[in-house]
This record gives C-alpha cells, structure tokens and sequence, in this order.
C-alpha cells in the first residue's frame, strides 16, 4: 500500500512550478495575436486608380489622403461601407479606407475638384508625407516592451534572482546572509601541513575537528562538543590561516564570513543576516561558522545610548548572542572567531556557551620561524648559502606575515639582479628592506650632517655594548634608509617578563644618540625625534601601568572602558606622572652622557670608523671596546655575534663581486677602445 501511495504522489511532485515568466509570455502572445488579426483595427483594400474614381463619382468617399509617392487612402463613408467591402461596417472598423495609386498630385487634385464641382464628392482633401510602416511599428510595440522588460527586471532584483545574483544580490534578499560556503570535499587546499609552527593552537583546532568527525568517542564519557572556540593574537600570526585549514580539514560543511559583513545601511539588516546564517547553518548541521575580525560586530556595548552607542550595531550583537546560546538548540554548530582586539569584545559574548575557550595564537619562537620559514620557502628556488637558522635567529619578534614577507622579498631582490637562484645575501637585504626601509645611498648629504649621524649612531652603539641589560648590536649604518638617515640592528632577548633594570638599560641607551650629539658637537638636531617618542611612551607606560617609578609604586591606571572620557586618576596624580615620567627620562640621559664621557676615545674612534666605512658590526665594536663581560647574556651575545660575522662576511663579498665586475665593465671599455 505504501509503495501504491509514493506511485500516485510521484506526479504531482513531477508538476511543473508556476513561473511568474509565463504570465508574461501570455500577455506577449494575446497582443501579438490581437495585432496580427486586427479585429478591433480599421480594414483597407487596395483597388485600381479607376475604381477610385468610379467610387468618388458614387459619392461612396468621404475624405482622401495623398502621399508624396503618389499613394492614395479613401476613408469611405459608413453608409456605404458595405457596397465597397461586402461586409458590414461593425466587420472592418471604425474607419475602412482603400488604397489606391494616383498618376500624380496635380490629377489627383484637378479630378477631386472637378468632381466637387458636380456634387460628386464633398469630403475633405489632405495631402502627406509617406510614413515608414516599420518605423511606425516599433515606436508602437517599443514602449510597451520597455515596459514590460523593466518590470521583469525589478521584480528579478526584488526576489535576488537577477543582477546582483547570489545572497543578498537584490532589495528584499539584502537580509540574506552574505557567508561564504566551503562543502566538505572542496577546492579548498589548505591543511594544517601548511600551517607551521603554533603547536598548541593546531592541536586545540585539529580537536575540534576531531569532535565534528568522531562525536561518540567524546560524548561516551558524558562531554559535549564545545560550541565555539575564539582565536586571540597580533596581527599576521596565523589565525585566518588555521580556520582555513579547518575548513580544508573538516569533513563537514564550513561557513565563512567577516564581522563586517553584518553591517549595512538598513536598520534590521545586521540580524537579519545574522538569523539567516544561523539558519543555513542549521540545514547543514553538523557544520563549522567562522567570523573573522569579530570586533566589527562583538564590540562592547554602551552603558549610555547617548555616548555614542550605535543602536544598530548592538541589535546585531544582541542577536547573535541570542543564536549562540540562546532558549533555541543549534546542536551540531561550532563557531570559530578570530581578532586581535580581545580586550574590547563583549563580556557576554566571551562567556563558556558562547565561546568555550580562548585559544591564544602568539608571535613565533626561534623554533617556530625556523618551521614558517621551512613553510614559505617550498616554492622559491633557493642555493646551498641559505641558512634557515640563520634567517629564523636574525628575525625576532617577526610574525608568519613578516617571513611570509622577507622570503618574497628575497626573490624579488634576486628576480631583479638577473639570478637563478635566491641567495643568503638577497634574504639578508630582503630583512633589512623590512626592518630599516629602502637603502637610499643616491641621497644627498653634506660632511657635516655625516658626522652628526656618525656620532649619533656611534653613541647608541657605544652605550648598547655597554650595558648589561642592553640589547646586543650586530650592525650599525649610516646609509639613509626609509625615513631615517642611519639605523642600528639589535638582537632582542626572547623573554617572557621584562625587568624595571632592563627597561632602564634599552632607555638609556636609546637616549645615547642625542646625549652623544650634545656631548661631542655641543648641539641637538631633529634626528633623534623617534628616540624620543619611543623613550617617552615606555617611561610613561613604566610609571602610569607598571607601577615602577618611585613616588606611584605599585600601581596601574590602566583603563580599558572604552566609552569612558574621564581619566582613572585625578589632575593632581596627572602633574605626579608627568614629573615622574620626566624625571626618569633626564636620569638615562645623564646616564647616558656620563657613560659617553668615560668611554670618550672609543666613541670617537666608532664614529671615526662610521664616517670612512659607512657600515659596521660586532666585530668591529669588539675590537674597540672589547668583549661583552656579561656571562648572564651569553648565549644572545654569542648570537648577535655570530650573526654580524655572517653578514660582514656577506658583505666583504658583496663588495668583492661588485670589484670584480667593476674591473670586467672597465677592461670590456678598454678592449672596445683599443679596436675602435
């Protein structure tokens, strides 16, 4: 009986849908048709130029049109319509006439009057231009296609299935959610084989994969299956990369989209679409849902309306707060979200429900750039020079994008030298492209202006080496780059916590620039602003939030309510960080002079050294003030100082291939010469 019943519903489900284009179609053909029969329209005849003139003598004409090309239309009178068409007058029209040719105008003209003259004819006489019959055929029909095309269009953008195609392609889909969708089995290639480095975030990740793939082996125990997971991190650390790589992965349906993507003109329009995703992704369950830069939407709300909270916006978050974990189920929906602005998201929206756990995506270690870099340099044609050990400990502090970046760089600088190959000079060029800028050596400077950079860059050099806490050197320029017109390249330590004694040290010997021209050439110029800035800000960070300086110990004023216009201190406090913050800053600067003044002679000698080889290292710092007494940093001297000897070297033959080829362009000229 069952099977009996599926038979006789199989054909209703066969039916053809009803297409609002049919409608059209109908219409189309009605017209057509009415035209084509011209039931409603005027009937004609054409007879010869004697007829004519036989029906003007019957009085059977009652009013005549002469073209310019001889053409004649006689209007005949309804009383005797159905002697001329043999039919009655409700059957051809309102106005029958009948179509004749005449020999010319002026007979036309002499043959009516005439017959005027016998009370033969007494209608009126007119005489036009011949019209063209399609022309006067498509301003008929025209205008009503035009019509009836613009309607098809409005009412395909209305329903989105025109023009802007796909979700939210038209003015009632503008609600429509606007995610990207990735089907399990899809052209997406990324893998968690690409994503290098981030150990523990790839394997919080790949476990979520694992919950949507294998649910029972988790569920048995009496767990259940998180319902979001938020990636935290600096910029170009590789969040977007790991939820691609669950979306290559996950052998389930995976939605992607931007926190922007929520945002629009329209009232309403946020959660809309925010109820529409949810609803997708619901008819794809299990499935995965990754916003990107959630901060766009997951913004804190305000306390007040009127401190500028947007209303629209919070709707938005309210409503996706309410489809994370509200009184109906999404089972079978895991969220991922990523951003690097964690501190100003939602309390509500960071709760266990929502998100079950922050998965932190931190910058890389040594270890980890080594395996970005293993990563990034698969597809370049390197030669046996490149070190991976050596790039990864020269680029501290970089993110996946930097090396991303630096080994991209490389293969340009080799592309435009002509090589074959990348080599360990065009990455160690490519690194300080990024950290100092473009090497400007056309740039114009006078004998003066080069030794006040000499002496500046020499003091910072001096009092780096110096110091204890300082960071080690490993080379120092005074060829412009970017917008600076020297530069020096430390090795910062890798540490978790940072000391008020190693605070101290990086600031005073930040300050040795300016301490040194003051010093040694009794005056200050503006090369030392962005010392300043740097010198300044981490003094008051140390006073105002790290509870260092003396008169504020212990504590911070640190305050992350966005919407608050007030400062968390009073004025008075205010003048106290103010003189404490100035006080510290003037205590390095004497320190850093006081340091210059007892190592006078080597300072000297560096700047000395600076001015006739424009580019230094280690090296040659060691040899002038000696070794780095200090056991305790070792191991980061020991690889700056590997480093700079690495670079000097590259440098020295650098330099003895730019000789060799110096020396070839000159014996080809003098060759060329000695022929000629």
């Amino acid at each position: 009986m069952e099977k009996k019943n599926e038979k006789q519903q199989a054909p209703k489900g066969n039916m053809p849908k009803f297409n609002l284009s049919w409608l059209y179609m109908i219409i189309a053909m009605m017209l057509i048709g009415l035209w084509m029969t011209n039931e409603a329209g005027n009937t004609s005849r054409e007879i010869s130029y004697d007829e004519f003139q036989q029906h003007v003598r019957n009085g059977y004409i009652n009013k005549v049109i002469g073209y310019d090309d001889n053409t004649v239309e006689a209007f005949i009178k309804p009383e005797h319509v159905k002697d001329v068409f043999k039919n009655d007058s409700n059957r051809v029209g309102r106005s029958p006439f009948v179509i004749t040719e005449a020999p010319a105008r002026e007979n036309l003209g002499n043959f009516l009057e005439k017959e005027r003259e016998l009370s033969h004819f007494d209608g009126s006489i007119n005489y036009k231009r011949k019209q063209n019959f399609w022309g006067a055929l498509f301003w008929q029909i025209f205008p009503i296609a035009l019509i009836i095309g613009f309607w098809i269009f409005i009412s395909r953008r209305m329903s989105g299935g025109g023009g802007g195609g796909g979700l939210g392609g038209g003015i009632f889909s503008v609600g429509k959610s606007k995610a990207q969708l990735f089907e399990k089995g899809g052209a997406t290639r990324v893998t968690f084989k690409d994503v290098a480095g981030l150990a523990e975030a790839k394997q919080e990740v790949e476990e979520i994969v694992e919950f949507l793939k294998e649910p029972q082996k988790y569920t048995d125990l009496g767990g259940k299956i998180p319902k979001g997971a938020l990636l935290v991190g600096p910029p170009g650390t590789g969040k977007t990369l790991l939820a691609k790589a669950v979306a290559g992965e996950a052998n389930v349906p995976f939605f992607s989209l931007a926190g922007s993507d929520f945002v629009e003109m329209f009232v309403g329009v946020g959660a809309s679409r925010v109820r529409d995703l949810f609803r997708q992704a619901k008819e794809k369950a299990p499935c995965i849902i990754f916003i990107d830069e959630i901060d766009a939407v997951g913004r804190a709300r305000a306390k007040a309306a009127a401190m500028g909270g947007n209303d629209e916006r919070e709707n938005t978050l309210n409503q996706l707060l309410t489809e994370m974990d509200g009184f109906g189920s999404n089972s079978g929906i895991i969220i991922l979200a990523a951003t690097n602005r964690v501190d100003v998201l939602d309390k509500a929206l960071l709760r266990a429900g929502r998100f079950d756990r922050q998965i932190h995506v931190d910058l890389p270690d040594l270890n980890e750039r080594k395996e970005v870099f293993g990563v990034h340099l698969r597809p370049i044609k390197i030669d046996s020079s490149v070190e991976i050990d050596l790039l990864a400990r020269q680029t501290p502090g970089f993110s996946g994008a930097d090396i991303a970046n630096v080994c991209n760089e490389a293969a340009l600088i080799a592309a435009r030298h002509g090589k074959k190959y990348v080599s360990k000079q065009d990455f160690l060029d490519a690194v300080d492209r990024i950290v100092g800028g473009l090497e400007k050596k056309t740039k114009i400077t006078t004998e003066a202006e080069r030794r006040s950079i000499a002496i500046h860059e020499a003091g910072h050099a001096s009092i780096s080496w110096l110091l204890e806490h300082a960071n080690p050197l490993i080379k120092v320029t005074i060829v412009p780059r970017g917008r600076a017109l020297g530069a020096a390249w430390y090795l910062p330590e890798e540490r978790q916590i940072t000391t008020k004694e190693q605070m101290l040290d990086e600031m005073c010997a930040t300050l040795g620039g300016r301490a040194a021209e003051d010093l040694f050439l009794g005056r200050i110029s503006t090369g030392a602003m962005n010392d300043l800035e740097r010198v300044t800000k981490q003094a008051y960070g140390m006073t105002a939030y790290l509870g260092m300086s003396d008169a504020l110990p212990n504590l911070c004023y640190y305050n992350n309510d966005e919407y608050s216009f007030n400062r968390p201190y009073s004025e008075k406090t205010a003048e106290l960080i103010d003189a404490e913050v100035k006080k510290m800053v003037n205590e390095q600067y004497e320190r850093a002079k006081q340091i210059l003044s007892d190592n006078k002679e080597g300072h000297n000698r560096l700047a000395q050294l600076l001015i006739e080889k424009e580019v230094i290292f280690a090296e040659d710092v060691e040899a002038i003030f000696g070794p780095r007494p200090w056991a305790s940093r070792s191991a980061e001297v020991m690889d700056a100082n590997k480093i700079s000897a690495e670079l000097k070297r590259a440098e020295e033959q650098q330099e003895e291939r730019a000789e060799e080829t110096e020396k070839e362009i000159k014996e080809k000229e003098e060759s060329n010469a000695t022929k000629e």
